[in-house]
């Protein structure tokens, strides 16, 4: 029906928000186990899920096998929500708290999982967000040179 995607679209945004609030209050030490009284949108989501398991042929380089493929059936425009909330759950499960963090980009409101050895990450991503605070910071020592 008209209308049905962009309520999913704004059910997706308010789930990015909500999820962007639960990171950044958690975000720089370890996740605690009370959190899950916190997750109840997220495992509210996570529980319509019509997933199922199928066997099914894959090619792989070496020939075509068999593997156990998880499936889903997309009932609802609302299912289309499910991806994204086994991305988030996984997130939780998976990162280290300890690890996020925000990105210092000027305007950049990303948050990032620092795995590199030091724990120096600084930008979500270096090509975008680093390589425009290096700018900055050049042009300001041109400046002061002046």
């Amino acid at each position: 029906m008209p209308g049905e995607l962009d309520k999913v679209a704004d059910q997706a945004r308010a789930l990015r928000e909500w999820f962007r609030g639960f990171v950044h209050k958690h975000m720089g030490r370890p996740l605690a186990s009370k959190a899950l009284q916190e997750l109840v949108p997220l495992n509210r989501l996570l529980e319509r899920d019509e997933a199922f398991s199928q066997i099914s042929r894959q090619r792989h380089d070496d020939g075509d096998r068999l593997d156990l493929r998880m499936m889903r059936r997309w009932r609802s425009p609302e299912s289309l929500l499910l991806p994204i909330g086994e991305a988030l759950a996984k997130f939780v499960c998976e990162e280290d708290f300890a690890s996020v963090k925000a990105c210092e980009g000027h305007s950049c409101t990303l948050v990032f999982a620092d795995s590199t050895r030091r724990r120096a990450r600084r930008w979500c991503s270096m090509a975008i967000c680093g390589n425009r605070a290096k700018q900055a910071a050049h042009r300001t020592r041109l400046k002061k040179k002046r």
